[in-house]
């Protein structure tokens, strides 16, 4: 068995509202609002990093488990907005946490990496102790601010989060995990070398509204719950009018998704940790029953996480 042990953030201090992007990219302050339910984002100081943000977060994280770091087995980084080509920022989170030759690997998995990782470390667990999963991303150094790059460059903000996942005990038991791959819309949402994030837009909204529900719906069927009994759902935070189209397929109320998108646009890797640590952070004793992740990113790839928040232990 695993658990969710705690989750952490990081976001960088330079607020980027509507008026700011609209002046960089022409695009009307109220279209990116109806476009995205974006209202501001957040942007990395010149001097921070994918790692620097990623340590911060996780010292977040390590804080509110009430462990240290030196009690890591196992470090899982994801990224899509990393600095080099290699090595990614996994070994230089744990060199920067104290936790040297403790193994640090990365997912180099953008927007559905952390929930890969939080499912790979629901397995590893038991092996390792406790593994710490990071998603870190300087997404405004990826994108390109310029009219010509408008429908992209509005939607994306910098920022860290954290989860440790631990063998032993949790807030959160870990029940089930659907991933899945599909590598023919791979062109869809790519970053190659030497040039600015590109997105067919179209293509990504209509993959991600179909495969989410399914996803989620396979998970949850096969694990005898019903929608209707989650009592949250913590979803990459990648477009307020695709978080309602997914809540539409599976007949839920909206309310039952939780929102940050519109204060820190779409970070990527990092989006899903950073909902789950605010929404946390709103709920310090959460309900107990079941809980679900969700993300869509690419590769394309995708995935749903199912976790039943524990009743406390009476002594």
């Amino acid at each position: 068995m695993a658990y969710l042990r705690a989750f952490g953030a990081y976001l960088p201090s330079r607020v980027v509202d509507n008026r700011e992007m609209a002046a960089a990219t022409g695009a009307d302050p109220q279209y990116i609002l109806r476009a995205s339910g974006i209202e501001e984002r957040r942007f990395a100081a010149p001097d921070e990093s994918v790692a620097s943000m990623g340590i911060r977060a996780a010292r977040n994280c390590l804080e509110n488990a009430g462990l240290a770091a030196g009690d890591v087995g196992l470090l899982l980084a994801s990224t899509s907005s990393a600095e080099y080509r290699f090595p990614g920022p996994a070994s230089a989170i744990g060199a920067g946490l104290g936790i040297q030759g403790v193994p640090a690997i990365d997912l180099p998995i953008a927007s559905a990496g952390s929930l890969f990782g939080m499912a790979l470390a629901a397995h590893l667990a038991p092996a390792y102790g406790h593994v710490l999963v990071i998603g870190s991303e300087v997404m405004s150094r990826v994108v390109k601010l310029h009219p010509a790059h408008r429908d992209t460059a509005i939607l994306f903000g910098d920022g860290a989060g954290a989860c440790l996942v631990s063998a032993a005990t949790g807030f959160a038991l870990i029940r089930d995990a659907v991933l899945a791959s599909d590598g023919d819309f791979a062109s869809s949402l790519r970053l190659d070398l030497n040039a600015p994030l590109s997105m067919d837009g179209r293509t990504v909204i209509m993959q991600a509204a179909r495969k989410i529900p399914r996803a989620i719906a396979e998970l949850l069927e096969r694990n005898q719950v019903a929608p209707a009994a989650v009592g949250a759902f913590l979803m990459h935070q990648a477009n307020l009018n695709l978080i309602t189209r997914v809540a539409h397929a599976i007949a839920v109320p909206e309310d039952r998704f939780f929102l940050n998108i519109h204060r820190y646009g779409n970070t990527s890797s990092a989006s899903l940790l950073i909902a789950a640590a605010e929404w946390c952070e709103q709920h310090p004793s959460p309900p107990c029953g079941p809980l679900v992740f969700a993300a869509f990113g690419a590769g394309l790839h995708w995935g749903a996480l199912l976790a039943t928040v524990q009743p406390p232990i009476s002594r």
